[in-house]
């Protein structure tokens, strides 16, 4: 979900409908960039925190992801950070979720930067929620910068075999390993 609000003081009228696009571009994206070995679903109703579900043609491994887009022209992405918020009352962290923090570049419709996250990793570093329920997310977009997410951050073009490696993590033991993760080609 996109939420153009920085400072934490509420949603434009048009936040749902930028959510729902970045959604739909990181999913098309993906489908694209590994050729089709990655497929998405979508959720009819979005009150579980989980908005694109990711699977590998030919497996049963499933990823959800729940997606947290800032746009290029926030006063944040255009400084080289990135903050977003997570809904404590949505967020349940588990093995096959994981949250993907993502930048977008509004004047080309792509992908800037990306935060892949498990969400059981992201839970680990969370405290008491705000008083309004909600988790902070704050990374640097910066090249050299060393913050505790540099470890997932994801230039755009890494982002589809990031997603297929994770799928191939979540796959049931005893499970053919598969060969392509490079997100080249199917």
């Amino acid at each position: 979900m996109y939420d153009d609000d920085d400072d934490d003081a509420g949603k434009s009228a048009d936040a749902g409908r930028m959510g729902k696009a970045a959604e739909h571009l990181v999913a098309a994206f993906c489908v694209l960039a590994t050729r089709g070995a990655l497929n998405v679903s979508t959720s009819m109703v979005d009150d579980e925190g989980v908005d694109l579900i990711f699977h590998r043609r030919n497996s049963t491994a499933t990823l959800a992801v729940q997606v947290k887009a800032r746009m290029s022209d926030s006063k944040r992405v255009r400084s080289e950070g990135f903050v977003a918020f997570v809904r404590s009352q949505t967020f349940t962290p588990r093995s096959g979720l994981d949250m993907l923090f993502v930048a977008i570049d509004i004047t080309r419709g792509a992908v800037m930067k990306a935060w892949l996250i498990p969400s059981t990793d992201y839970a680990r570093t969370l405290g008491q929620p705000s008083s309004r329920g909600r988790y902070r997310f704050g990374a640097s977009m910066k090249g050299e910068t060393n913050d505790r997410w540099r470890p997932y951050r994801l230039e755009a073009d890494e982002l589809p075999a990031a997603v297929l490696r994770r799928l191939d993590e979540l796959s049931p033991p005893g499970a053919a390993p598969t060969s392509d993760t490079s997100g080249s080609g199917a």
